[in-house]
């Protein structure tokens, strides 16, 4: 099942999603139902759009709490910090317009992040989930230009702001010996920002204003295995595929 559908996320050509991992559909907390969290890292890679193509690159860092019971259902928030790439937002296109670089970049701004999942067995061993995961970023993304145009010198900031994104996927999931869960399955996302250029620099992209920009496909897939450790910790580790990798990893406790 797994080698099957690694090749079927090879074919996906799509992007990635943000905010964390998506986990494995069934929960981790106990049966009779409790609490479980996690310390979670993710690097993610996207693709955003509006006149022109652009990478994007984060690192996320986060915390999580959880509630589930029956091994069925889990309801769960993230609170993390992020950084924000973004690959030739100050690339010229006027000849008489230089720049002192070509990347946007911005540190360490916070993100949260809520979702639902459910689970149906078929078996002791195969089952079904979906998920719905939403996520916002509660500050601004800003980064400094410099340069001349015709020239005449300018600094100008570029503002990412209302960054969020929204994610509904489902998920085969089997489970190996030792309670070893493996999982895979498809996603479809929708992210949004507005990129405003606070100075009228000819050549430059987002110089008209409050531009809208999104991710540029809507559909992705996603793979992970869930390890038990020691004394109700597990680790999970969790990898998509689109026109880029994004891959993470969590670990959890069960109370």
């Amino acid at each position: 099942m797994i080698s099957l559908s690694a090749l079927w996320l090879l074919a996906m050509n799509s992007v990635a999603a943000a905010g964390g991992l998506f986990g494995p559909p069934q929960t981790v907390s106990r049966e009779a139902g409790g609490l479980n969290t996690a310390i979670g890292y993710r690097y993610h890679e996207d693709t955003f759009t509006s006149d022109t193509d652009h990478i994007v690159r984060q690192n996320q860092i986060y915390s999580q709490v959880a509630y589930g019971a029956k091994n069925r259902w889990e309801i769960y928030g993230r609170i993390g910090i992020s950084d924000l790439k973004i690959c030739d937002a100050f690339r010229s296109t006027n000849a008489l317009t230089t720049t002192s670089k070509n990347d946007f970049e911005e540190n360490w701004k916070f993100f949260g992040t809520l979702g639902a999942k459910g689970f149906f067995p078929f078996n002791k061993i195969f089952g079904i989930g979906a998920f719905i995961q939403g996520t916002y970023h509660f500050s601004n993304y800003t980064d400094d230009i410099a340069g001349s145009n015709n020239g005449t010198p300018y600094i100008a900031e570029l503002k990412i702001k209302n960054l969020w994104d929204i994610n509904l996927g489902m998920a085969l999931q089997a489970t190996a010996p030792w309670d070893i869960k493996l999982y895979a399955g498809p996603y479809v996302y929708y992210s949004e920002a507005r990129a405003s250029l606070d100075a009228n620099i000819p050549g430059l992209e987002y110089a008209a204003g409050n531009v809208s920009i999104r991710n540029k496909s809507i559909a992705g897939g996603f793979a992970g295995v869930d390890i038990p450790l020691l004394k109700g910790f597990r680790l999970n580790m969790e990898g998509q595929y689109t026109q880029r990798f994004s891959l993470g990893a969590a670990v959890t406790y069960t109370y």
